[in-house]
Parts: C-alpha cells; sequence; structure tokens
C-alpha cells in the first residue's frame, strides 16, 4: 500500500507522541478522510502547547540581564550611537526567529570569520533549535581604537531545542563595529555591523572598556 508524504510523515510523528489521547484524535481524523497536512499541522501544535514553556530568568537574576534602571532616551535614536547599535541586535535576532539566516548574517561584518562563512555554513549554525528568541539590554559605552568605534550590547538569547523540544537559554554580549566618520570611510563603513558574538562579561565596576569576545552567532 502506498503512503503519502504528508501521512508518512504524521505517522513518524505519531510513533514519538505519548499516548495522552492525541494520536488517536488524528488517527481518526485520518481515517475519515481528512487531509493529512492539516492533521498534522494540528497535530504538531497541541503537541507545542503541551511542551515545557519559554521562561528565561528575569533581570537581575542568575541567568538575566543586568537590571538596568537607566530611563531610556526619549526622541529619535540617533543611528550612529549605542542605541542605534542596540537596534541592529534587536533587528539581527529578529531575522533569526524568522529563520531568516540570509539576511542576518548580512549584519555581519563582512571580514570577520562569521561573516565570511558560506551561507550554508552559516545557517547550519541554528539546525538544532525549532524557536530562537531574544531579549536586548542596554548597550554600553562607545568607546573608539584606531578609527573605529565599537559598543558592546547584552543580549539573552533563549528557544527550544529541536531534537526533544526543551527550553535553551544564554546570556551572551554582541560587539559592534563602525567606522569613526573617519575621510575616506564609505557609508557602510559608518554603519553598526557585528563583529563578534560571545559570553557575557559582567562589567567591572569603574571599568568602562569592553573587550571583543568570542566570534560565534547566536
Amino acid at each position: 500500500m502506498r503512503v503519502g508524504t504528508g501521512a508518512a510523515a504524521l505517522i513518524a510523528c505519531l510513533s514519538l507522541a505519548a499516548c495522552d489521547g492525541r494520536e488517536e484524535s488524528a488517527i481518526d481524523n485520518l481515517a475519515n478522510g481528512a487531509n493529512a497536512v492539516q492533521v498534522e499541522n494540528s497535530f504538531r501544535a497541541e503537541a507545542q502547547a503541551a511542551l515545557e514553556p519559554l521562561k528565561p530568568p528575569e533581570p537581575g537574576t542568575p541567568g538575566g540581564l543586568p537590571d538596568d534602571r537607566t530611563p531610556l532616551e526619549e526622541g529619535s535614536i540617533d543611528p550612529k550611537g549605542p542605541q542605534g547599535a542596540a537596534q541592529v541586535v534587536q533587528g539581527y535576532y529578529g531575522l533569526l526567529e524568522a529563520r531568516r539566516f540570509d539576511d542576518a548574517q548580512d549584519l555581519w561584518n563582512d571580514e570577520s570569520a562569521v561573516g565570511a562563512e558560506e551561507d550554508e555554513v552559516f545557517a547550519r549554525r541554528f539546525r538544532n533549535f525549532s524557536e530562537i528568541h531574544a531579549n536586548v539590554g542596554a548597550p554600553g559605552q562607545m568607546e573608539g581604537a584606531a578609527g573605529s568605534l565599537y559598543v558592546v550590547v547584552p543580549v539573552q538569547v533563549y528557544g527550544r531545542i529541536a531534537a526533544n523540544g526543551k527550553p535553551w537559554y544564554r546570556l551572551r554580549q554582541v560587539t559592534l563595529r563602525r567606522a569613526n566618520d573617519v575621510p575616506g570611510s564609505s557609508k557602510a563603513d559608518r554603519r553598526w555591523h557585528i563583529e563578534a558574538i560571545g559570553p557575557y562579561v559582567a562589567p567591572v565596576e569603574g571599568e568602562t572598556d569592553n573587550a571583543v569576545v568570542g566570534n560565534g552567532s547566536e
């Protein structure tokens, strides 16, 4: 007997499900002539709802972002300032959430190790996640070096592991760089680009300098 692709995928999905009644309902719907793809989508939605909810740690708690109570600046955001860098980080993780990996990689410095990767290699970094989300913290102070400006932005990355549906949380920091409006720099050079992503390092009291840490992409 031949089994359609949608039905075969559903049967495979059912074989992994716990015996809680959902799979019997799906099989009944199939037996009554329901569209296999619709049944599979419905079954997956119910299974997703039964998963452990994503609850990233709150700010100021272990695993959470710094509890920064500094009032946000009012008015328009300077795209060349620290808040402009934070907006780039927000956009980056929004693209990852939408699984638009090619567009996300475009926000990296083309000359960085990650920015220079093949598209497939970059996208492969995220294949083990069924969901990717992020909470972006307040950016640090803008620092200058050798004609470039740097800003470090803390990020709480969270998602769901595809293999088992378990929640996943990490506290990271994103280092962004742009040219310091020096003569000969292009408009593209003067935009914020991601230079590196690594483990979050809490600033030492009295220190304003942030080091570039890591070269990951999560």
